[in-house]
């Protein structure tokens, strides 16, 4: 896009060589309007900034409105500006005939309007990572894509990852329910190669009952199991999946590297290959690890505890 002072400086070169050459040579060079040349020269008084556009807007126009118009809606604002549309209806019956948008465009046009309060920018809590294995351990459930499931049923992964050493555990279920959340969690704990202390999950129906109104207040067969088991259950805020973030994080890399090059035809091929898929994700680098593997993370811990 052309610069205003390229442009300026442009016609200041057509009014040097015009005044060497005449107007209609210039002219002819440099495939301007003659009547624009003595426009231009019309305005030049040595320096090139003389010749840029200045603004074209209208400093009148037939139809704008009045003082007496803006007077009104400046008295009127005050007892109204609550409610623009009566106020509107007000100002016709005093002899005020233009639209509801005219109206809002001089009361812009007039400063009437306090400015919106500014909104404070969000600042994040700086959050606490686990200092050891099964501290904390986040839960949440991926849908498998229709894509590779041959046999078109529905299947979901269940995913736990540790949040000191990313360690992940996952399986696949064909139901959506408090049942495969406490059989996956059986699971959890039977493979885990360290206690759990912690689980947090989100606020769906397959983990509690806290947002429904007629069973809040009983608790679910995940639940009472992490009761019975003596694990700490923490919920997350509403809306808040950023809390859930390493485990969101490890569905997107399981989107990428399992679910994108494999084909399901059953629940049980499913299950078989995302062990195999189990074994191999552990043992992959993560940078967030210092570009060491979880395994390699757990080990350091195991050593010690």
């Amino acid at each position: 896009m052309t610069s205003i002072t390229s442009i300026a400086k442009f016609r200041q070169r057509v009014i040097r060589y015009s005044e060497k050459h005449g107007v209609t040579k210039a002219s002819n060079r440099f495939r301007v309007c003659r009547n624009a040349i003595y426009e231009w020269k019309h305005k030049y008084d040595g320096t090139w900034k003389s010749l840029r556009d200045r603004s074209h807007r209208p400093h009148s126009h037939p139809k704008q409105q009045t003082e007496e118009e803006y007077k009104l809606i400046e008295r009127y604002y005050r007892r109204y500006k609550g409610d623009k549309m009566l106020m509107w209806d007000k100002l016709r019956e005093k002899g005020y005939k233009r639209c509801y948008q005219s109206m809002l465009r001089a009361i812009r046009r007039l400063n009437l309007e306090e400015p919106p309060e500014k909104r404070r920018g969000y600042k994040p809590k700086s959050y606490k990572r686990a200092d050891y294995p099964g501290q904390k351990v986040q839960i949440d459930v991926k849908y498998v894509p229709s894509y590779c499931v041959s046999n078109g049923q529905k299947y979901y992964q269940y995913t736990a990852i540790d949040e000191c050493t990313r360690w992940c555990f996952r399986e696949m279920y064909d139901e959506h329910s408090t049942y495969s959340s406490v059989d996956f969690i059986k699971k959890l704990i039977e493979n885990c190669p360290f206690p759990i202390r912690e689980v947090q999950t989100d606020n769906g129906t397959e983990w509690t009952n806290a947002l429904l109104v007629k069973k809040s207040t009983h608790k679910t067969l995940l639940e009472q199991y992490l009761e019975d088991n003596e694990i700490i259950y923490h919920r997350i805020k509403i809306a808040t999946p950023r809390h859930n973030g390493k485990v969101e994080r490890q569905h997107r890399i399981d989107e990428q590297r399992f679910y994108s090059h494999m084909r399901m035809f059953s629940l049980e091929d499913g299950r078989k290959q995302l062990k195999k898929y189990n074994k191999l994700s552990n043992n992959i680098s993560k940078s967030c690890l210092k570009y060491r593997s979880p395994n390699a993370v757990l080990d350091d811990y195991l050593g010690v505890m």
